[in-house]
Formats: C-alpha cells, structure tokens, sequence
C-alpha cells in the first residue's frame, strides 16, 4: 500500500520540484544560466516557459550575439503556443531587425502562414484571408525561387476559393429570399471578380432562373423586356455548359419564356 502512494505521489512532488526550480530561475541573475534552460525548454516544446524567460532576456542581451537567437526563439514560442497573430507579428519584426539573417525567408514565409491559419470560415468575416493572400503574394514575388512558392501559390489557391464562397453564398442569399433582380446582379459580380470560379455552372444557371422569375412576377409592362433578358441568359448558359445536367430545366425556361415572347409578338 505504501509502493502505491509512493507512486501516485512521486510525480507530484516532481512537479512541485519543478515549479520551484522554475519560479528561482525566474528570479535569477544568472542570465546565462537563464539563457541555457530557456532554450531547453524550448527544444522540450515547453514554449510557455521558453518564452517567459526568452522574454525576460531579450532587454539584457539586446545588441549581443545572442539576441538574434532571443528574438527568433521568441517569434517561435509563440507560434508554437498557437498565439498566431502575435507570432506573425514577431517573424514580421525578426525580419525588420535582421535583414540579413539566414532565418529571414523562413520568417517572413511563417509571418504569411500565421495569417493564413487564422483566416476564419468563409462565413465569417474575411479580413484576415485577404491578409493572408497579400502577405503570401509578397513572399512570392520576394522570393521567386523560394522552395516554399508552390506552398505558397496552393494556400493562395483555397484562400480565393474561401473567398469565392463567401461571395457566392452571400449572393444567393438574395435568391433565397426571392429577391431575383439583386441575385442576378450579385451572381454576376461574382463571375466578374472571379472568372475562374468553381461555382460558374450553377451561377450561371442561377441567374437563368432568376430572369425567368423575376419576369413571371413582374408587371405585365416589364415581362416582355425580361423575359427577352432569360432567353439571352439561356444561350449564354447553353452555349458554356451544353452538358450540364441542369440542361432540361434550363430549356423549360427558355420554351416558356419563348412562348411569352410570340404571344406578345402576335406570332
């Protein structure tokens, strides 16, 4: 019974012990003894630690061999604690105060991918994807033959597409609530500010559909006009997608509308 306390208590007092060798060390004037434990925790990935001494140091070795070392360790606890913006920030800095240091690519590449790691869900607001897009397109045109470029230009690529969607959920929104002249023009926003888009299939022929009932619940003076609108909409759509699964519905609309049309005409 006594082996089975001894066990259970052990690692408590080793934890005790070791908050009390941590919390002298704190309060030493040993800098290079502080230095040496900082940076093993740091190889340990105790940033919390590493970084409360990295920290204390950083005024007391400042203009020395090893504050570049400070600096970059610091950047890289706080990184490692998941404290994002802060860590981009401290590579962004790192870089400004030792511009020709080895690490510097590496540093301004890890600022740009904080940025991207805090970009929040394409529903949210999209202050910190632009960032991150900007921040990755200096990288690459600061650093052309940087290994990391095609990393670079791949996150670019699903930040736009993050983007992308925004814009298109937001766009349809109006089509949900019926609001079919403000989704046909939000929907071709969205084909303008990304032409390449994934969503042009159903975009297009969202806006189909959206002529076609913005028509039929129009005034009798403004269906003629619309319903003209919907025809052209419809070759536009055929004429990129003749494929498309959607291709049957499309052409009911079309038909109707066409109907529509020679019947005003007379024909």
């Amino acid at each position: 019974m006594k082996l089975k306390y001894y066990f259970i208590l052990l690692p408590v007092f080793i934890l005790a012990a070791s908050c009390s060798d941590y919390s002298k060390l704190m309060k030493s004037s040993d800098y290079e003894l502080k230095y040496t434990k900082a940076v093993e925790y740091y190889e340990a990935e105790d940033y919390y630690r590493a970084q409360s001494l990295f920290e204390d140091l950083r005024g007391i070795y400042r203009g020395t061999d090893k504050a570049e070392k400070i600096t970059y360790y610091n950047a890289y606890c706080s990184y490692g604690l998941g404290e994002l913006s802060l860590a981009a920030y401290l590579f962004k800095d790192f870089a400004r105060i030792y511009p020709a240091s080895e690490h510097v690519e590496e540093v301004e590449y890890l600022a740009a991918y904080c940025y991207y790691l805090i970009s929040p869900a394409s529903s949210l607001e999209q202050t910190y994807t632009i960032s991150a897009i900007s921040e990755l397109q200096l990288f690459i045109e600061k650093y052309p033959q940087s290994e990391k470029r095609a990393e670079a230009e791949e996150l670019i690529d699903k930040l736009q597409f993050k983007l992308e969607t925004k814009a298109y959920n937001n766009a349809m929104l109006f089509y949900t609530i019926m609001d079919y002249k403000a989704a046909s023009t939000a929907l071709k926003n969205v084909l303008k500010d990304f032409p390449d888009t994934q969503y042009r299939e159903d975009i297009m022929f969202t806006i189909v559909k959206s002529s076609y009932l913005l028509a039929e619940n129009s005034v009798y003076s403004k269906q003629y006009e619309r319903y003209k609108t919907t025809i052209d909409e419809y070759y536009a759509f055929v004429d990129k997608f003749p494929e498309s699964k959607k291709i049957k519905e499309a052409e009911k609309i079309y038909t109707n509308s066409l109907k529509f049309i020679e019947n005003k005409n007379g024909l």
